[in-house]
């Protein structure tokens, strides 16, 4: 109660609504911050979670530390007065309506399920900035990839910590598609070093993300088995780019369709 008594206590100092482009903008959420340090001019931006300051997270780390950061709350943001906040994936009706209250515009993008979803995102968010031309060569290189998807595609497995994959229908898959790679159906998109020892795919896609770190999910990947995996290819990819799937993907799809057809 008191931080809403807080909140609604500024709203008298907020300015109004921007007639033109915000001149400040927070983002809540890692996805919306990778969007904004991207198409945003750098005077515009007031704020990004803590977790695009964190080079285990997103390549646009150094970027981001250059800008105030908050915990992914309405509350943390508040006092920086933006005129608008970008978030992914609701924050709920009290989010919502003490935005309002203060007269802060709210984009709230929903999660990505398609590339097309994807590039709706870009365009939505470069327009809310008032710099729709700073979407354009995101999506002319997202044009270009798909226009250039090859025919063929050869069977993959995308491998995480654990074990974990991704969908033959998902997102990831459809951005592994437009690299030649075609991610194989597994049962609880999980996949053992069993199979993988069987049945190894023609390509491992093996994900490095948090490479470093001590953990269940890492050992498994050093475990003595998984050593022993003969894929016809292994091709690495930078784990901290899927996690949005968003249009950072697209240099390093890039690069995977040259390694794949080599």
């Amino acid at each position: 109660m008191r931080a809403f008594a807080f909140l609604l206590g500024l709203s008298l100092a907020l300015p109004g609504a921007a007639d033109a482009a915000p001149r400040r903008v927070a983002s809540l959420n890692l996805c919306t911050d990778e969007l904004l340090l991207m198409l945003a001019a750098p005077g515009q931006i007031a704020s990004v979670t803590h977790l695009s300051q964190q080079e285990a997270e997103t390549p646009l780390w150094r970027q981001a530390r250059a800008f105030p950061k908050n915990d992914g709350s309405l509350v943390s943001v508040a006092g920086l007065r933006p005129d608008l906040v970008l978030t992914m994936g609701g924050g709920g009706r009290d989010r919502g309506r003490i935005a309002g209250r203060l007269g802060i515009r709210v984009l709230d993008l929903p999660y990505p399920q398609t590339i097309g979803d994807i590039e709706s995102g870009v365009a939505r968010v470069a327009a809310a900035l008032g710099r729709p031309q700073a979407a354009r060569p995101w999506l002319a290189r997202i044009a270009s990839l798909k226009a250039g998807a090859p025919r063929s595609a050869r069977d993959t497995i995308w491998l995480g910590g654990g074990g974990r994959s991704v969908g033959a229908e998902s997102l990831a898959a459809q951005w592994m598609r437009l690299a030649g790679l075609r991610q194989r159906t597994l049962t609880g998109d999980r996949v053992s070093l069993e199979q993988l020892l069987v049945r190894p795919p023609a390509v491992l896609l093996r994900s490095n993300y948090r490479a470093g770190q001590y953990s269940g999910e890492q050992r498994w990947l050093s475990h003595p088995l998984a050593a022993r995996v003969r894929a016809g290819k292994t091709l690495q990819t930078d784990g901290r780019r899927w996690t949005c799937m968003g249009p950072l993907l697209a240099g390093e799809i890039e690069r995977l369709r040259k390694e794949s057809a080599r």
